[in-house]
Parts: C-alpha cells; structure tokens; sequence
C-alpha cells in the first residue's frame, strides 16, 4: 500500500526501513522543512499516513490530513488533553480515520493485556499497594509518558481502591529530582526517569507485607513499536473512525 511518513526523526526512519522490507510504498516523507508537502499530490494519494512527532504538533497533522481524507495512524503523546474531544468528533461526525495509540510495541499490547488481568485478580486483595515506574530517554518531552498513563487507566478501570493517577517521583533529564512516590490510598503513583537512550521500560509492583509483584516491560529498540505502527497501517487500510490497538489485537 502507499505510505505518507508525517515525522522523520529516529522512528520515522525505522518505519520507513520495516514498511519498503514489507513490500510498502513510501510515497510522500513530511518533517519539519517541508510542511507544505501535506497539499502535494503525493502526501493525498497515501493510503496512510504514519504520523510520530512531538505533542504540540500533533494535532494540527491530523488536521492536515484529514483535510486530504487520509487516514492517519499516531504514535505521538501529549495532545489528548486538549484535543481528544475534537479529534473524536472528526472520526466520528466527520468520517476521519484515526488509529491512534500511546505504543504500538506488539510486546505492551501483551503487557497491557497481563497488566489488566492483574488489576482484576488484586482487586480482591487489599493489603497490596500498586506503583508504576517508566524510564525513557533523556529526549522524551512528556512524564508520565503516554503508555505509563494509559497502563494506569486500565489499573484503575480494575482496581476499586485506587481512583486516580498522579505524578510519584520524577528524575529529570538534567539530573534534578522531585515529587514523591508517598502519596494518597487512593491514588496511583507513577514515577518518570529520564536517562540516557533508554528506549522504554515500565514496571507496575504490587508490594504488601509479605511480599512484592512485579511485572515489567523492557524494549531493546524502537524496532518493535516500528513494526507495530506498520501493522496498524495494514489494519487502518480497511477500516475506519477511531481505532486503537485492541481493535488491533484481540486479547
């Protein structure tokens, strides 16, 4: 199928490599120099675009090309705050498509799919406390990350004694540190590092009197969120309106 690349940093380039090894077109890269590129013919003859820039620009990508009715699968974090509403009424009043995800790592849909289970089973026993930990790269703007916030969700979806999630400790890429993981009963922690290239790890504890659990994912390589984007691709192709990767994957 044809491929629109909206980003062209790091991931967009290991998109790129996976999409031509899976017999994809690249038929239109957008990055920062060449935003008018969204009005070419190439950019409106895409099948998809595969959208992963920073929070602040997010939004207005999707716009753009929704504008071309390309169908757009998205990585990037940090926008939904603002625009979630208005990005729902576009995929469902306006008949956009947009497949959008806080990670696209086959490996976290797994994680998360363990991650809920869990949830429900300690939702049965109380005597153990829940805290998470992600620790990214010094070059990731937003912490909690996007994946850490939708991982606690779903713990709160599950978990009756918890109801919301805040910021617990935070190490920041300069080395400063703040915020504490003591926080209320019925609140989540979720402590944010910032070092080094570390691709992304996170790990949820449940730690209690007697004993501690501990469940963890650790990518070696952006690689895995890659070829999830690209699946996701292959799935938007024939679908529509606001997807995610449980439609994605059924489990």
């Amino acid at each position: 199928m044809k491929i629109a690349l909206i980003g062209y940093g790091k991931m967009g380039r290991m998109i790129e490599q996976i999409a031509l090894e899976r017999g994809h077109e690249i038929v239109s890269i957008i990055d920062v120099d060449n935003i008018e590129d969204f009005d070419s013919p190439a950019f409106a003859s895409a099948d998809v675009a595969i959208e992963f820039t920073n929070p602040t620009a997010a939004f207005a990508n999707y716009q753009r090309a929704f504008a071309h009715n390309v169908k757009v699968v998205s990585g990037s974090t940090g926008w939904m705050q603002e625009h979630k509403a208005e990005v729902e009424r576009m995929c469902t009043e306006g008949g956009q498509t947009l497949f959008w995800a806080s990670n696209f790592s086959i490996g976290v849909a797994i994680f998360s799919a363990v991650n809920r289970y869990l949830a429900k089973i300690m939702n049965g026993f109380p005597q153990y406390n829940v805290e998470m930990e992600e620790v990214h790269h010094v070059h990731k703007l937003d912490a909690p990350s996007g994946t850490a916030i939708t991982l606690a969700e779903e713990i709160l979806n599950d978990l009756d004694r918890k109801d919301k999630w805040v910021k617990g400790f935070q190490h920041a890429a300069d080395g400063t540190e703040s915020g504490s993981n003591e926080v209320a009963a019925n609140e989540l922690p979720i402590a944010s590092i910032r070092r080094d290239e570390v691709p992304g790890i996170h790990s949820i504890s449940y730690d209690s009197e007697a004993d501690k659990i501990t469940i963890t994912h650790d990518a070696h390589s952006r690689k895995g969120f890659a070829l999830g984007a690209v699946l996701a691709a292959e799935y938007t192709k024939n679908h529509t309106g606001l997807l995610t990767t449980s439609d994605l994957f059924k489990f």
